[in-house]
């Protein structure tokens, strides 16, 4: 498939000891300093938050998805508003995903056949269909940036033939998404699977490559497998894509696992971790995750995060926000969700510069060391 002009991606440098790089993406609602975070607005905004919020913590990618907008309110109703930029109300470079991670979520609710995937809505109960041109017409309604092919995510446990049974039927569907795929202002993006097995996320790597793409993801990752195993994963198919095209890794989007990713060749990430955590009252910290609802922060006057320079952090303390979250203040909500996706795009930025400067991997492992030594740890006294 020739390349359209609805990317444009430039490597701007690399690490010297690891395979992480930095880059640009140009697209045509603006360009994307990768490696970068997308928080994930599934019904075409994210939670708790504006998109002028987004926008002043440097927010430059946001990741929505097919599906959900399919069922409500409808990629028709969805064009006839304006577009998918229109109804989230958010200039900057869009993403969508395609259905595939639903294939894999809504297991009891779908069935799925070498042409494509009938889903039975959560919303209605009605009965949608989709294939693989289908999602590619769906998604051009929408009108993101960024769109993904409809793939086949496998689950974990899963035995090596039913991955591979998955990763060939995803390959299938590619084709026949690349051949559908004509606008000229969308990317879209081949989806590597194959599991745990590395031989079969090299080979899929290959035949996803082999079709052409101006984008490709990892996708069927962060579902049950170890660290160790999703990290070889990448691995595996890192090493069979081309060096000129960006690399997504579909929801994946805590810390450790970003900064381990990137140091195998990742540029974009989406997920919800940050946002849902933020619900619960978990928040990010150079030390590691806190849950603010712990007693121990009652009496705390210190920022979230002394390192963080959000608006959460510079306005609130530790024990305000707690009282918000125990009160059931809507505020709690903002501030925690807030921080998060700011010390995220933070965190991305300490990463870019980190490998400009050609330290990435002494960078890895101070971090690696310092949040690992505080993650999930509670503050003396908490309970």
């Amino acid at each position: 498939m020739p390349r359209m002009p609805g990317l444009r991606f430039t490597v701007l440098g690399r690490d010297p000891s690891t395979m992480a790089r930095v880059g640009r993406i140009r697209t045509p609602h603006g360009t994307i300093a990768s490696p970068a975070f997308a928080p994930v607005g599934t019904q075409g905004t994210v939670k708790a938050l504006t998109p002028r919020d987004l926008a002043g913590i440097g927010v430059e990618l946001v990741m929505a998805n097919a599906y959900h907008l399919a069922m409500r309110p409808g990629a028709d109703r969805v064009a006839r508003l304006g577009g998918l930029h229109a109804l989230a109300g958010w200039d900057g470079p869009l993403m969508t995903d395609s259905g595939g991670f639903q294939v894999f979520s809504l297991a009891t609710s779908r069935t799925v056949d070498d042409d494509g995937v009938t889903f039975r809505s959560p919303v209605d109960g009605s009965v949608h269909r989709f294939t693989p041109e289908e999602v590619v017409a769906v998604q051009g309604r929408l009108g993101a940036d960024l769109v993904m092919v409809l793939d086949v995510c496998s689950g974990f446990p899963i035995a090596r033939e039913r991955a591979a049974a998955d990763a060939e039927r995803t390959h299938a569907w590619a084709r026949r998404a690349a051949d559908a795929h004509d606008a000229p202002d969308q990317a879209l993006y081949g989806i590597v699977q194959g599991s745990v097995y590395p031989d079969l996320r090299a080979e899929s790597a290959r035949a996803v490559a082999a079709i052409g793409f101006e984008g490709y993801a990892v996708g069927g990752v962060s579902v049950g497998e170890s660290k160790d195993e999703m990290c070889l994963a990448i691995d595996a198919a890192v090493s069979h894509l081309p060096a000129d095209a960006p690399r997504h890794l579909l929801g994946v989007g805590h810390p450790e696992d970003i900064v381990e990713a990137v140091a195998r060749g990742i540029d974009t990430f989406d997920c919800v971790m940050p946002t849902r955590v933020a619900r619960n009252g978990g928040a990010l910290t150079m030390a590691g995750r806190i849950n603010l609802r712990n007693a121990a922060y009652a009496d705390d006057p210190r920022p979230i995060d002394e390192t963080c320079a959000c608006y959460a952090c510079t306005r609130f303390s530790r024990g305000a926000v707690r009282h918000f979250l125990l009160a059931g203040e809507i505020l709690a909500l903002t501030l925690v969700t807030l921080h998060n996706l700011a010390w995220t795009v933070g965190l991305m930025a300490r990463i870019r510069e980190a490998i400009a400067a050609g330290r990435y991997a002494a960078f890895r492992d101070i971090f690696l060391a310092t949040y690992a030594a505080g993650a999930f740890a509670p503050a003396a006294g908490a309970r």
